[in-house]
């Protein structure tokens, strides 16, 4: 299900905005759906799981999501909770995720944000607090949705780097080739962005771009979104449904996170290259595609093929021609101009602010781990807390994730500086930094390798009965 529909209706029946609202707690989903309703459509699911399944039913995927860290089946845990914030990221990079949780540790609040949220609502919580933080996102989508019909026809790609011209130089030089594109770069760095200026820039620019996340959805349902399938083709399936590849027509097709493609997919997908034919689901007869196909991914896919995950004649077919996405923390001070686009998109809502030399000093040697998401999001934050201030260093740090990933001796410049200023800060205790940060590196492998305990291990370099005995440690200490 990709994020190009709207998500208020413009028939003038439905004018609420959609609301989805996940809780384990079904009096709280009942006690907030009664207070919201009037301004929202609202769509609850006690689980993640549910929420998936309740979203690929939907036809619009909904603006506003209110979620709790702590679900089931480890309520105690915010780990679910963060896998939830990067499902609704994957089926709509424009979604507002607002946190309500029990679970307000510093921490879990600055993750929570560096992952993509955008805010966080410590329970329980004031009615009156939560629904002007909501109105406040609405507020948000309103000048996004303005600015996006202003920039329509610009260059998308803020930046004056040294990177971001080698990447605008590659885009213009691929972009009216008839091969496929792969786009890799980390999460938030821009792909989906760099895939709309290649197809912007090529002579289908007249034809549809359409975007589907490979992650965001069941094998099932994704051979479905990409060939579509008869009427009575498989149990549900109450009408004939045309696929991505056929409503693209002669446009371009963006595969966003082309990693996770099942493998008996992927077969399907190398013969649309090959020759560009395909099968509904329930047909026999063949279709042909023109379609251009442009893949992105953040993960390794030389390592996959090697793990025998992703097939080798894919990879080959998919990277004739390779983009490669640089971070933001390696993009110089393009950090401080997209900074400054993004204030200009929110000043309608009250959202100036200027940073000091420190706080500014520092913003440019922080490594965002969230990339350009991240940013945008510390911008809309640090807005609606310092309208028309000035924002000191100690201010933004707040905002800023507080676990740096490990590197090793000699590859910080200022390893001391940052151990001194942890240590004078008397909140800091030593055994919750290192659970922190081995936290992160677990749950990190764990998603590498799609929670298979045993490839996790091996990234760790522990065995898998250590990586076991870990989980069950810091499993424990999350609920006492």
């Amino acid at each position: 299900m990709s994020d190009k529909s709207s998500n208020v209706s413009g028939s003038g029946v439905e004018t609420r905005i959609r609301l989805l609202l996940i809780d384990d707690d079904s009096l709280i989903i009942e006690s907030l759906g009664m207070v919201l309703q009037d301004d929202y459509l609202i769509y609850p699911a006690e689980t993640r799981t549910q929420a998936n399944k309740l979203l690929h039913t939907l036809e619009e995927i909904p603006s506003l999501a209110l979620v709790d860290l702590g679900l089931p089946p480890k309520p105690h845990s915010p780990e679910e909770g963060f896998a939830l914030i990067r499902d609704l990221l994957n089926l709509n990079r424009n979604i507002k995720i607002l946190i309500l949780s029990g679970q307000n540790e510093q921490a879990n609040i600055q993750h929570a944000l560096t992952l993509g949220a955008v805010d966080f609502i410590p329970k329980p919580c004031d009615i009156s607090l939560l629904k002007a933080r909501l109105a406040h996102q609405v507020m948000m989508l309103t000048a996004e949705r303005a600015q996006q019909h202003i920039e329509i026809d610009k260059d998308k790609l803020i930046g004056e780097s040294p990177a971001i011209e080698t990447l605008r130089d590659l885009i213009r030089q691929f972009a009216d080739s008839p091969f496929p594109v792969l786009i890799e770069g980390e999460s938030g760095s821009g792909k989906e962005l760099v895939a709309e200026s290649l197809h912007n820039l090529s002579s289908r620019v007249r034809s549809a771009f359409l975007t589907l996340n490979c992650a965001a959805f069941t094998p099932e349902l994704l051979e479905a979104q990409l060939f579509g399938h008869s009427k009575g083709a498989f149990t549900g399936a109450i009408k004939l449904k045309t696929g991505f590849f056929e409503e693209t027509s002669e446009g371009s097709l963006f595969l966003d996170e082309i990693g996770d493609l099942p493998v008996d997919l992927q077969s399907k997908l190398l013969r649309v290259l090959e020759n560009g034919e395909y099968y509904r689901i329930g047909e026999t007869q063949p279709r042909r595609s023109s379609a251009r196909i442009i893949a992105a991914t953040n993960r390794d896919l030389r390592e996959a093929v090697r793990k025998g995950t992703f097939r080798q004649d894919l990879y080959h077919r998919l990277s004739v021609l390779t983009i490669n996405v640089p971070p933001l923390h390696e993009r110089g001070n393009d950090c401080l101009i997209l900074q400054d686009h993004f204030i200009k998109i929110y000043s309608s809502t009250g959202g100036r602010y200027t940073l000091s030399d420190e706080a500014e000093e520092l913003l440019q040697k922080y490594k965002f781990p969230g990339n350009i998401r991240e940013l945008r999001n510390i911008v809309i934050r640090l807005g609606a807390k310092y309208p028309g201030k000035t924002v000191s260093r100690a201010q933004l740090e707040a905002e800023l994730e507080s676990i740096t990933p490990y590197r090793g001796v000699g590859e910080y410049e200022d390893i001391e500086d940052q151990v001194r200023n942890n240590l004078l800060d008397q909140k800091f205790r030593l055994d919750d930094f290192l659970g922190d940060l081995e936290r992160h590196y677990i749950n990190t492998a764990l998603e590498m390798s799609n929670g298979n305990l045993s490839q996790a291990a091996r990234l760790l370099g522990v065995n898998r009965t250590t990586l076991y005995s870990r989980l069950e440690r810091l499993g424990n200490s999350e609920e006492k």
